[in-house]
């Protein structure tokens, strides 16, 4: 009977304890990246607009710059070191940027080209992953 009386048991609960415990705990465990089908088929999408978008940005700015630099050599005396002629600089100026404006005028297009690539070469995924979710 002695026996029973000094055994005891004793309980403490702190739910900040278990917290801290589990956010510790939830740094060391494998994540698994289930992504689900709707967001996958969101993410594909996004994709290649972001891929089309981004190619016809690059040679948008890079043909703005190009065409930026054929007008600063009209209008300015930048050029003096090519030459003294301002009919020379002129004639560099006007080349130079409508190389400019070429490469601007081929962006849309560009972009246009490069969505549909990138439709091509994902559309049996996008539809794989519409038909799965359509069924379901």
């Amino acid at each position: 009977m002695n026996n029973k009386e000094t055994d005891s048991f004793s309980f403490t609960y702190s739910a900040k304890t278990q917290e801290e415990i589990r956010s510790i705990r939830k740094k060391y465990t494998p994540t698994e990246n289930t992504e689900d089908k709707l967001a996958t088929l969101r993410r594909l999408d996004a994709q290649v607009n972001s891929k089309a978008s981004k190619v016809a940005l690059i040679i948008g700015i890079i043909g703005a710059l190009i065409l930026g630099c054929g007008m600063s050599l009209i209008m300015t005396d930048i050029g003096s070191f090519i030459s003294d002629s301002r009919i020379t600089l002129t004639v560099i100026g006007v080349c130079i940027g409508i190389v400019g404006l070429l490469l601007v005028c081929s962006a849309y297009p560009l972009y246009n080209r490069t969505l549909n690539k990138e439709r091509e070469r994902i559309a049996p995924e996008i539809i794989r992953l519409a038909d799965e979710l359509l069924d379901a």
